[in-house]
C-alpha cells in the first residue's frame, strides 16, 4: 500500500513538473527561430498580396539573416495557396499571405474545400484593408447613393451591375447591397476587374463596385461618378467621397483584406515573434508607402484580434453567399 501511494505521488509530481515545464518549452521554441529559410506562400504574382509579401519577406531577411522566400501558387480565390499552407508542418517555416477570398469566402463558395480556415490555420496578423468605391456610368442621373437606390427600386426588372465573377469582392458587395436595401441588382460577370470596369465605362452596364486603383483614374475623367466608399472612414484617395455610413447605409460597410497566417498548432511563441516582427515592418514608412500605392489602409492587429475578425467575416459572407445562392464557377 505504501509502495502504491509512493508511485502515485511520483506520477503526480512528474505530471506537475511536466506542466510546469511546458510554458518554458514553448517559450524556448522561438529562441532559435528561424534557423533556416522561411517561405511565404501566396496566390498569383503581381497581385496586392504578392507585392506586400515580397516587401515583408525582404525586411524579415534583413532582421533574421535567413532567406524568406515568396512562393506563388495561383488558383481560384487563393484556395490553392491557402490549402498548401494549411497542410504544411506547424513549425513556423511555412506562412501564407491569404486574403478575404481564401479565408472567409471560400468555405461557403466552394464544395469539398480541402481545408477549414478556422480549424487548420493560426492567425498571425491582419495586414491591410482596401475599400470598394460604388461607381456608375455618367448617364445615371442619381447624385448620391440614396437617390440611386430609390431609382433602382423603380425598375421591376432590376439593374445590372458589373462584377469580376462569383465570390469576388465586387460581386459580394453587390449582393450585400441587394439584400440589405431591397434594390434589385443583377450581377453580370466579367473576366476580371479590368473587364468589369470597361463595361461600366462603355455604358454596357450602369453600375459596379470597384477597387480604388481601378475606379479613381476614371473618376477624374468624368466618365463615371461615385456615390460612396465602403470603408469605415473616408478614403485618402477620395477625400470628398462620403462613406456608406455617411450616405445613410452603415450596414453596407465592407472591405477586401489580406493577412498573414501559419499552419494550426504552430507554437504560440513563434506566432508571437512573427506577429511582433511583421507588425513592426508593416508600420514602417516604406511599407506604408507601398500600401498607399496599392490604395490600401494599414490594419495590423494581434493574433487574437485577427482570429475574431476572421470569425466575424466568415459569418457575414456565409450568410450573403447562402442567401444569394452563389457557387464557384
Amino acid at each position: 500500500m505504501y509502495r502504491l501511494a509512493r508511485n502515485i505521488t511520483r506520477t503526480v509530481m512528474s505530471a506537475c513538473a511536466l506542466l510546469t515545464c511546458m510554458p518554458m518549452v514553448a517559450a524556448h521554441a522561438a529562441q532559435g527561430y528561424p534557423s533556416k529559410p522561411v517561405r511565404i506562400i501566396t496566390g498569383t504574382s503581381a497581385t496586392f498580396a504578392d507585392i506586400v509579401s515580397r516587401q515583408i519577406a525582404a525586411q524579415l531577411y534583413e532582421r533574421w539573416g535567413h532567406p524568406v522566400i515568396v512562393e506563388n501558387r495561383p488558383g481560384p480565390a487563393q484556395t490553392i495557396s491557402t490549402a498548401a499552407a494549411a497542410k504544411a508542418a506547424p513549425d513556423g517555416y511555412t506562412l501564407v499571405m491569404a486574403d478575404r477570398s481564401g479565408i472567409a469566402v471560400a468555405p461557403s463558395l466552394f464544395r469539398n474545400l480541402p481545408y477549414e480556415p478556422i480549424k487548420d490555420l493560426a492567425p498571425i496578423t491582419l495586414i491591410a484593408k482596401t475599400p470598394l468605391i460604388m461607381i456608375a456610368h455618367s448617364s445615371v442621373s442619381a447624385s448620391n447613393l440614396r437617390e440611386f437606390i430609390a431609382q433602382v427600386k423603380q425598375f421591376p426588372q432590376g439593374l445590372n451591375y458589373a462584377s469580376p465573377g462569383p465570390g469576388t469582392a465586387g460581386n459580394l458587395e453587390g449582393e450585400l447591397m441587394k439584400q440589405l436595401t431591397g434594390a434589385n441588382l443583377v450581377s453580370v460577370h466579367y473576366k476580371g476587374g479590368g473587364a468589369a470596369m470597361l463595361a461600366i465605362l462603355s455604358g454596357e452596364v450602369n453600375f459596379g463596385l470597384m477597387v480604388p486603383l481601378l475606379a479613381i483614374p476614371h473618376l477624374k475623367t468624368g466618365k463615371v461618378k461615385a456615390f460612396a466608399v465602403t470603408s469605415q472612414d473616408r478614403f485618402t484617395g477620395t477625400p470628398d467621397l462620403p462613406t456608406v455610413t455617411e450616405a445613410g447605409f452603415p450596414e453596407l460597410r465592407s472591405e477586401y483584406w489580406i493577412g498573414m497566417l501559419a499552419p494550426a498548432r504552430t507554437p504560440e511563441s513563434i506566432i508571437g515573434k512573427l506577429n511582433a516582427d511583421i507588425v513592426d515592418i508593416v508600420r514602417t514608412p516604406a511599407m506604408q508607402s507601398t500600401l498607399t500605392a496599392q490604395a490600401a489602409i494599414l490594419a495590423p492587429n494581434s493574433p487574437r484580434e485577427f482570429a475574431a475578425f476572421i470569425e466575424s467575416e466568415t459569418g457575414k459572407w456565409s450568410k450573403v453567399i447562402r442567401t444569394a445562392g452563389l457557387k464557384a464557377e
